[in-house]
């Protein structure tokens, strides 16, 4: 796992056109890298794409998908989300990041009759209303890939039907980031960052809702997530060196006006004030950060 000192994020941030096209272009080099051994795995038609909450899949997915094209290989994208069981009276009491959530009989059955070319109904899940319906027809033809993307894609409970035809990719933020007084910050954390901008532009929770909701998020990633990613063919480094910059103005001041201050959210304060800002106008917009400020023109 690579360090990056914080200060010479800092001294890039001074010319944000040329440090942002540098990140995305370091980040693309990793998804590229995976697609361009994908391509070299034959009789492997499928890629199963997994990683924590906030460590930027989705994108990834999409990214990835991109690269395959490019290569001249058709691609499509299936959102294990799409698989989870119905829940009629909400989700009290229900483990909502538990393998068990998935509806593993119906993923089985579709996954063996996408494997074979023949046509399936997919799941369409609806959040608000925890229920499903049933949407788009699908067949996949001779020689294209389908990724499937999912929290729970390398648990073999889940995954074990597709291992012989599947190449793997574990994505999440592999870099920590070392402070001017000692001591490195954890990817967790910008992940932890990723959440706190997403939840409060786009899903209307306060501070405390994404702590409290993190906190069984991170639960569930070490009974359910973690244990598996050794299975994982590759891996993508999903930290972009300029997205903390931007995410400060959404974050800080909202941690500083916190009551009763935790061990984390004072760490968390301590690196966004030795960091430097910066604006947001010069982020791309296919970029994984617009996945959490908004603004992505993938189609996810």
């Amino acid at each position: 796992m690579r360090v990056i000192p914080i200060k010479s994020i800092n001294t890039r941030t001074c010319t944000p056109e040329s440090f942002i096209a540098f990140s995305e272009k370091e980040y693309n080099l990793g998804v590229t890298e995976a697609a361009l051994n994908i391509t070299k795995s034959s009789g492997k038609p499928f890629v199963l794409i997994t990683g924590p909450s906030g460590s930027g899949k989705t994108v990834t997915a999409h990214r990835l998908r991109a690269e395959l094209i490019k290569l001249g290989n058709a691609t499509h994208i299936i959102s294990m989300d799409n698989y989870f069981l119905p829940l009629k009276n909400g989700t009290d009491g229900v483990d909502l990041e538990s393998p068990d959530r998935v509806d593993r009989a119906l993923f089985a059955e579709q996954a063996e009759k996408i494997l074979n070319g023949d046509e399936v109904t997919l799941p369409v899940f609806d959040f608000k209303k925890q229920d499903r319906a049933f949407g788009t027809r699908f067949k996949r033809s001779k020689g294209e890939f389908v990724i499937f993307e999912g929290i729970h894609m390398l648990n073999p409970v889940v995954s074990g039907c597709l291992s012989a035809h599947a190449n793997s990719v574990y994505v999440s933020v592999r870099t920590r980031i070392k402070m001017e007084g000692g001591g490195t910050l954890h990817p967790s954390k910008i992940r932890l960052l990723r959440r706190f901008v997403r939840d409060k532009l786009f899903r209307g929770r306060t501070f405390f809702q994404t702590m409290e909701h993190f906190l069984n998020v991170e639960r569930g990633e070490k009974m359910y997530i973690m244990p598996y990613k050794k299975y994982a063919r590759f891996d993508v480094d999903t930290f972009i060196p300029y997205e903390a910059s931007v995410y400060k103005k959404h974050v800080l001041d909202e941690l500083l006006a916190a009551e009763n201050k935790t061990e984390l959210v004072n760490e968390l304060i301590m690196f966004l004030k030795g960091i430097e800002g910066m604006d947001e106008e010069f982020v791309p917009q296919d970029s994984l950060v617009r996945e959490f400020i908004g603004g992505n023109t993938l189609m996810y």
